[in-house]
């Protein structure tokens, strides 16, 4: 506390005046009113003084002050003061002189002081005060001077050498014949014990404060701990305050068996011999889980005597005492942590019971990690028995999968990747999400992805195979829904058929680096309405060129709209990329790092990520296959369409777009006819041949229509109102030749057409 400025004369009251009273005045003084005041009668006493050079109180000549006979002090009273250790001082306001007997002087520690460094002021004696007591002093000795009262105080004084005693005393202020200031007398006696009592109090109470605040903070950092590694850390990193451990251990008890999951304070390979062993009935850990209790060892003594079984081994560790607590959670022993000490102590009861409340925190928080281990390690079991190991290499294309669970929670759902291998030289896409975040939509997910795989691995069509799926999953009766995208590639032209069932678009990055979301059109999620019929949409790709399917938390959080999210997302799937021959592996892999990179370190992710990439090679040479072959069901008018659409394509790649009108026209033709008029399937083949340049290297496309039909077509001249009949005449007015061969079983139509040179 700041101490006050020290005055330097006597403290006096304000307003009094130390000059002596009119020589020869008597009788009563005045004061401020008028009125008149009796003289105040003076103390007899025998005050004791310093004797010169000896720095030690010793007595003086009576003097001063009048007195009466009934002022002298009792014979008791002096034996009752020495057997108490209470001494007397007398502080000579006026002059400023401070005297008392041996026992004050002894008490106040003046025979500690050097010679001459004790002149008997008021000063001098604050000075040996200590500098937060002197202030205090000093200001409660001036209010008694002003009032003329009484005034006490607890202080302490510091010695040359640094020795601290404490000293009580009591005083009282005399007045003179006129009502002035003029003494203080009163006792002194030694309260260092009070003080060692006063400091050991503060020192526990600053202890008992410090460990309750441990218990806080170990209690907080306990439950913030998730896993049981994380309890482990906490564990063995735990600064008990005033009871500072040589050795910490934690061991959990599996099966009859301790495992160590933790430890400090120890050499490496010190604990192997009790890691994932049996432990003796004799050693105290099995006694302190046996007895669901703590076991204290305070000395290598009694361990020795009282453990001898397992002395030897924990001798070589040089520990002192020991405390083994159990670790206890819902009735049974799940572990035992240790504290040790390197030299022999014995806990009292508050050390004692602050070591069993810290293994009560450490056990409640390892059996909610050990549960929680338990349950991810469940889940991510489940999640990689539902989604594919690896994913099937297909010639002609590269692919990529990332699967990221979300942060919280069992980080298991319903988010679901896949590529299928398909009839025909083709792969189909899958990406999708069931409705939940749980161990049910995990399982749901499982039963759809397999019923879709096994739909596209019959050859079905894609808006068959999404139909089938939603027909599936509300045959379930789950209360659950899935929102999906299927898309099959056909690797020998890059052309995609998607369909989407309420997911989100695919985008696609381009060879020119520039990437946007492709519009597929969209139904309802799979199993709100089992006669969903859903539409196709066809887009192609080029060489190089790479289709992204995602899941919803890739794009989407609480901070962040779907707007935002895709716009992010073609952002970096439009950044440059290392090339193939430059990099270590496939540029495709380092795309998904960094896509999946972005969303791990973002702190709004909520939701699993399912992302799967694909990049369309196309042949050697980065040129498509010249030929274009398609089977086309008896009766199915839809697939004529998507085979126009893809012959179109074809010829575009091959570089003979002069073809693709009259082309189309004519295979229309041939294709209608053989599926109208035949009850079996008709298979379509569209290739292209060129001849050397030495020859002039001019085009020659052929077009084939197989069917098994014995019937060959018939040449009609239909009338100018008739609908149909024209075909065959179209085709020989349009193509350069054309022909129908027989084959073994049913026929094949044919048409050639010729262009210039490339």
């Amino acid at each position: 506390m700041p101490t006050e400025p020290e005055s330097p004369g006597p403290a006096l009251p304000p307003g009094a005046s130390t000059a002596d009273p009119p020589a020869g005045s008597s009788g009563p003084t005045t004061t401020g009113t008028g009125r008149a005041k009796p003289p105040a009668q003076a103390v007899r006493r025998r005050p004791l003084r310093t004797a010169p050079g000896t720095g030690r109180l010793a007595p003086v000549l009576p003097g001063g002050l009048p007195s009466t006979a009934g002022d002298a002090m009792p014979d008791w009273l002096e034996p009752a003061m020495a057997a108490n250790g209470i001494g007397s001082f007398d502080w000579d306001i006026r002059r400023d002189v401070l005297e008392g007997d041996p026992r004050a002087c002894a008490i106040i520690g003046l025979d500690e002081v050097g010679q001459g460094a004790f002149d008997r002021t008021a000063a001098s004696f604050l000075a040996l005060l200590h500098p937060e007591d002197a202030p205090v002093v000093r200001r409660r000795v001036e209010r008694a001077v002003a009032e003329l009262g009484q005034c006490g105080a607890y202080y302490r004084t510091v010695g040359p050498n640094g020795t601290m005693r404490a000293v009580r005393f009591r005083g009282r202020v005399l007045a003179d014949a006129f009502g002035r200031a003029s003494r203080m007398v009163g006792f002194v006696w030694d309260a260092t014990v009070e003080l060692h009592k006063r400091d050991r109090a503060d020192r526990l109470a600053l202890l008992r404060e410090e460990r309750s605040r441990f218990i806080k903070e170990a209690a907080r950092a306990l439950s913030e701990a998730v896993t049981v590694r994380d309890v482990a850390r906490v564990f063995t990193e735990l600064p008990l305050p005033g009871l500072p451990p040589d050795g910490l251990v934690l061991a959990a008890f599996e099966a009859g068996r301790t495992r160590i999951l933790g430890a400090s304070g120890y050499r490496p390979g010190a604990l192997t011999i009790w890691d994932r062993t049996l432990l003796p009935a004799g050693h105290p850990a099995a006694e302190a889980l046996r007895h669901r209790a703590p076991v204290f060892v305070s000395s290598r003594d009694e361990y020795r005597e009282t453990y001898p079984e397992v002395w030897e081994p924990t001798s070589r560790n040089g520990r002192g005492s020991w405390a083994y607590l159990p670790l206890v959670a819902s009735g049974r022993a799940i572990g035992v942590c240790v504290v040790s000490f390197d030299d022999e102590r014995e806990l009292d009861a508050d050390e004692r019971t602050l070591l069993t409340t810290l293994g009560g925190l450490v056990a409640q928080s390892l059996a909610r990690a050990r549960l929680h281990d338990a349950e991810h390690e469940l889940a991510a079991g489940l999640q990689r028995v539902m989604l594919p190991r690896t994913v099937p290499s297909v010639p002609g294309v590269t692919t990529a999968v990332r699967y990221l669970a979300a942060g919280s929670g069992l980080q298991i759902g319903g988010d679901w990747y896949d590529v299928v291998p398909l009839p025909g030289g083709h792969v189909g896409l899958v990406i999708g999400d069931v409705q939940g975040h749980d161990v049910h939509a995990a399982g749901i997910m499982g039963q759809l992805r397999i019923a879709l795989r096994a739909y596209a691995a019959e050859g079905h069509p894609p808006a068959a195979v999404m139909a089938r799926a939603s027909r599936f999953l509300a045959d379930l009766d789950t209360d659950h829904f899935a929102t999906c995208t299927y898309a099959e590639v056909n690797v020998d032209y890059g052309v995609v058929y998607a369909v989407r069932a309420g997911h989100l678009d695919p985008v696609v990055r381009r060879s020119d680096g520039t990437a946007a979301a492709v519009p597929v059109a969209g139904g309802l999620p799979l199993g709100i309405d089992p006669d969903q019929e859903y539409r196709v949409t066809r887009f192609s790709l080029d060489p190089g060129e790479t289709v992204l399917l995602c899941t919803d938390g890739l794009v989407e959080s609480r901070g962040m709209d779907l707007d935002e999210g895709v716009a992010r997302l073609t952002a970096t799937l439009a950044e440059p990329l290392p090339l193939a021959e430059e990099a270590f592996r496939d540029p495709l892999e380092d795309l998904a790092d960094r896509i999946a990179s972005q969303a791990a370190d973002s702190s709004e992710r909520e939701d699993d990520i399912a992302l799967l990439l694909l990049r369309w090679d196309g042949p050697a040479g980065g040129l498509a296959a010249q030929q274009l072959r398609r089977r086309i069901g008896q009766a199915d008018l839809a697939r004529v369409a998507e085979v126009r659409a893809e012959l179109r394509d074809a010829l575009r790649r091959w570089g003979v777009a002069e073809f693709i009108d009259t082309a189309e026209l004519l295979s229309s033709e041939l294709v209608t006819n053989a599926i109208r008029h035949t009850d079996r399937d008709a298979m379509f083949t569209a290739r292209l041949y060129r001849e050397p340049v030495s020859d002039g290297g001019r085009a020659r496309l052929r077009v084939e229509v197989e069917d098994e039909s014995d019937l060959w077509p018939t040449r009609r001249t239909p009338g100018e109102q008739a609908s149909s009949g024209r075909g065959l005449m179209l085709v020989e007015a349009l193509a350069d030749s054309w022909g129908v061969e027989p084959r073994g079983s049913g026929k094949r139509m044919w048409f050639e057409l010729s262009g210039a040179a490339a």
